[in-house]
C-alpha cells in the first residue's frame, strides 16, 4: 500500500474530502494538485522546475481539436432535442406498437436509442419521453415501476449509442480513435436495445396486466397518414445521424469536421420542419456552452491533479497496486469495473472519465488488454451512475416532470431491473470481447517479433557482397576490402586537386 509512501494515497483521499465538503469537482481537483505540489517541492520529490508543465498542458488542452468535437455535438442534439422531432417520434411509434402488450414499453426503447443517437444527452432523451409517454403509460395502466425505468433506463442508452459524448472524452483519454470508439461501440449497443426488449417480451408475457395494451380509441387510425408520420419523424434525423457516422467511419472527416456537418444538418432539418427560431438557436447555445465549460474546467483540473500526482510516483503505486490483483487481466478488468461501480455513486461520468483513466489505461496496456475495448466497457458500466442513488440523474430527471402520484420510492425500486440489465452487458462484454472487437478494422496484423534487418558485412566471406557502384574492385573478387591482411588493399592515388577537371 505505502510502497511508494504516504502522499499518492493521501492525494486521492484529500480529493475525496474537497468533494464530500461541498467544493465544485473542477476546483476540488486543481486545489488538491496545488497543494500537493508545493509539498512535492519541500519533500523534495521534485523540484519547482517540473511544474512548468502545467502551463504547457493546459495549452494542450485548450489547443486540442478533438475536444471541438463535443460542442458540436452538444449543439446538434440540443436543436433536434427542442425542434420537436422527439415528439413526433414517440406519438407515431406509441401508436403503431400500442397494441400489443408492452407495446408503448417497445415504442419508448426504440425512440431512446435514436433519440439516444440524435441527442447526445440523458437529460434531454429521459426528459423528453418522460413528459410524453409517462402520462399516457400510467393513464392507461401501466405500472408505475415498470414505466419509470423504462424511461429512465432507455435514456441511458444515450452515453453507449454513437455519436456519445462519453466515447470522444474516452478516446482521447485513453489515446485512440474516436472512429475506433464508434464502432466498438455499435455491438454493446444492439446487445443493450435486445435485452430491454427481451426483458418486457418475457415480462409481458408472465405479467400482462403490469402493461396493457391501448385501446382501439386511443390508437386512432392505423393506415399511411401514422407511417408517414412517423417516417417523417424518424428518416430525416436517421439519415443525419448516418451521415455524421459514416463520414467518420469512412475516414473522409474528423470527428470535430464531422460534429460541425451534423450542426448544419440539425439546422437544416429544423428549417424543414418550420421549427427554427432564433430563441430555439439562443438556448440551444447557452446549453452548449454550459456543458462544454464544464468538460473543460473539469479537464483542466483533472490535468493539474494528474500532473503532481505522476510527480509523487502515483502512477507506479496504482500499477503496483492494481498488477498485483488474482486472476490477471480477468482478475484486473472484474476489480476495475466494481470499482467504477461504486465510484460512479459519488462521481458523474465525466469525473471519472478524467480522473480515473488516466490512471487505469497504463495498467489496462501492460496487461494486453485492448484499450478500444476498454473503453467501451467502461463506458457501459458507467452508464449506471444514472440509474442509481445517490445521484441517479436520470432518475432526478424523472422525480421532476413526473406527477405527485407517483412515489419517488416507485422510481427508485423500478430502476433496479434495468440497472441489473446493465450490469449484464458488463459481464457479457468481458467474456465475449468479440461483441466490441468485431466491428473493428482488422487489418493485416504484423508481428514484430518476427522482423529481422540483416545490415550486409563488409569483410569475410559469410555475409552478403558489398555492391559494385561500378568502381574498381578493391582487394578480394566480389568482397569488399581486406582489412584483417595487411597490404591486401593497394594504395589508392588520391585525384590532383589543384588541376580543374576535364570535361568531355
Amino acid at each position: 500500500m505505502f510502497e511508494y509512501g504516504i502522499l499518492p494515497p493521501a492525494m486521492f483521499i484529500g480529493m475525496i474530502i474537497f468533494m464530500m465538503y461541498g467544493f465544485p469537482v473542477a476546483f476540488s481537483l486543481a486545489s488538491v494538485g496545488l497543494l500537493f505540489g508545493v509539498i512535492g517541492i519541500a519533500t523534495g520529490h521534485f523540484s519547482e522546475l517540473f511544474l512548468q508543465a502545467l502551463p504547457l498542458r493546459v495549452f494542450g488542452i485548450l489547443s486540442n481539436d478533438l475536444l471541438l468535437a463535443i460542442p458540436f455535438f452538444t449543439f446538434m442534439g440540443a436543436i433536434l432535442e427542442r425542434c420537436g422531432l422527439a415528439e413526433d417520434l414517440l406519438e407515431g411509434t406509441g401508436k403503431l406498437f400500442g397494441g400489443m402488450p408492452g407495446g408503448l414499453a417497445y415504442a419508448v426503447i426504440v425512440v431512446g436509442a435514436i433519440l439516444g443517437a440524435i441527442t447526445g444527452t440523458v437529460a434531454a432523451s429521459v426528459i423528453t419521453m418522460g413528459m410524453i409517454s409517462l402520462p399516457i403509460m400510467l393513464r392507461y395502466g401501466y405500472d408505475p415501476k415498470l414505466a419509470t425505468g423504462v424511461i429512465a433506463a432507455s435514456g441511458t442508452i444515450t452515453q453507449l449509442i454513437p455519436p456519445s459524448l462519453v466515447l470522444v472524452v474516452l478516446a482521447d483519454q485513453l489515446g485512440r480513435s474516436v472512429g475506433d470508439m464508434y464502432l466498438g461501440a455499435i455491438g454493446p449497443s444492439i446487445l443493450q436495445v435486445l435485452i430491454f426488449i427481451g426483458f418486457i417480451a418475457v415480462l409481458s408475457m408472465i405479467k400482462p396486466g403490469t402493461m396493457p395494451p391501448l385501446p382501439n380509441e386511443a390508437r386512432g387510425e392505423l393506415g399511411w397518414p401514422l407511417i408517414s408520420k412517423i417516417l417523417a419523424g424518424m428518416l430525416p434525423s436517421i439519415v443525419l445521424i448516418l451521415l455524421v457516422l459514416g463520414t467518420i467511419f469512412m475516414g473522409l472527416a474528423t470527428p470535430t469536421e464531422a460534429g460541425a456537418l451534423g450542426v448544419v444538418g440539425a439546422i437544416a432539418l429544423a428549417a424543414m420542419h418550420r421549427r427554427l427560431t432564433w430563441p430555439l438557436i439562443e438556448e440551444a447555445m447557452r446549453s452548449t456552452m454550459s456543458i462544454t465549460s464544464m468538460v473543460v474546467m473539469i479537464l483542466v483540473g483533472s490535468t493539474c491533479f494528474s500532473l503532481v500526482f505522476q510527480g509523487m510516483d502515483g502512477s507506479l503505486w496504482i500499477e503496483h497496486m492494481l498488477s498485483g490483483i488474482p486472476g490477471g487481466a480477468i482478475g484486473f478488468l472484474i476489480f476495475v469495473n466494481i470499482f467504477i461501480f461504486f465510484l460512479a455513486f459519488f462521481l458523474d461520468f465525466f469525473e471519472i472519465a478524467f480522473i480515473v483513466i488516466p490512471l487505469l489505461a497504463p495498467v489496462a496496456q501492460n496487461l494486453g488488454i485492448d484499450l478500444i475495448w476498454f473503453g467501451v466497457l467502461i463506458c457501459v458500466n458507467m452508464q449506471t451512475s444514472f440509474m442509481h442513488p445517490p445521484f441517479g440523474f436520470a432518475l432526478f430527471y424523472l422525480r421532476s416532470i413526473a406527477s405527485s402520484d407517483v412515489k419517488t420510492k416507485d422510481i427508485y425500486l423500478g430502476a433496479i431491473p434495468w440497472l441489473c440489465m446493465q450490469l449484464l452487458l458488463v459481464g457479457i462484454i468481458i467474456f465475449w470481447p468479440e461483441s466490441v472487437t468485431m466491428w473493428l478494422d482488422q487489418g493485416p496484423k504484423i508481428d514484430a517479433s518476427q522482423i529481422k534487418i540483416e545490415i550486409p558485412a563488409f569483410g569475410g566471406n559469410t555475409g552478403p557482397t558489398q555492391p559494385n557502384f561500378g568502381l574498381p574492385s578493391i582487394g578480394s573478387e566480389g568482397t569488399g576490402p581486406n582489412f584483417g591482411t595487411p597490404g591486401a588493399v593497394p594504395p589508392i592515388t588520391p585525384p590532383d586537386l589543384i588541376q580543374p577537371p576535364v570535361i568531355k
